[in-house]
């Protein structure tokens, strides 16, 4: 068994962890900055335990699913899902474009409060994957980096709307 390679994605944002987690987990709040330069709808949000986040992005008449299931929801400081591409009825496929992207990556969201600040921590790694999913995800980390990154400018800027 290789080594599983994990992405991960560290920022912090000047405001409470109340108001970061708003933007991980109301459905108009996060269609705002997950996936920036596409349209986000957010089909169903529904976080706990077992709940589905099933989300559209569109761009250029095309159309990408993906099917999140959490698997534990600690307010306002943890969350964790399995996440999956996914078909237009929500099954989960293999990549269109990317083939041997990991069928499921485990997803790890963590804020930790620093004062007024909160300390965002992401961590995405292949789920029960193949060496051939592996060896995609760990050649795609850079590209990963650059889609996450947009969407934390976009994130920054509904933190300071949200504070007003």
């Amino acid at each position: 068994m290789s080594e599983v390679p994990t992405y991960v994605l560290e920022r912090e944002f000047d405001a409470p962890r109340e108001v970061v987690w708003r933007t991980w987990t109301e459905p108009e709040l996060l269609a705002r900055w997950y996936g920036p330069n596409v349209e986000t709808i957010v089909h169903q949000l529904d976080v706990r335990p077992g709940g589905l986040w099933l989300n559209e992005m569109q761009w250029g008449g095309n159309s990408n699913y993906e099917r999140v299931e959490y698997t534990e929801v600690t307010p306002p400081e943890r969350l964790v899902w399995l996440h999956s591409v996914t078909d237009a009825e929500w099954n989960v496929v293999a990549n269109p474009m990317m083939p041997d992207w990991p069928r499921v990556l485990l997803t790890t969201v963590t804020f930790e409060a620093d004062g007024a600040r909160t300390r965002m921590r992401l961590t995405w790694v292949p789920h029960e994957a193949s060496d051939a999913e592996i060896a995609c995800f760990a050649a795609a980390m850079e590209g990963i980096g650059k889609g996450w990154g947009a969407g934390m400018e976009l994130l920054e800027e509904i933190i300071a709307e949200l504070q007003g």
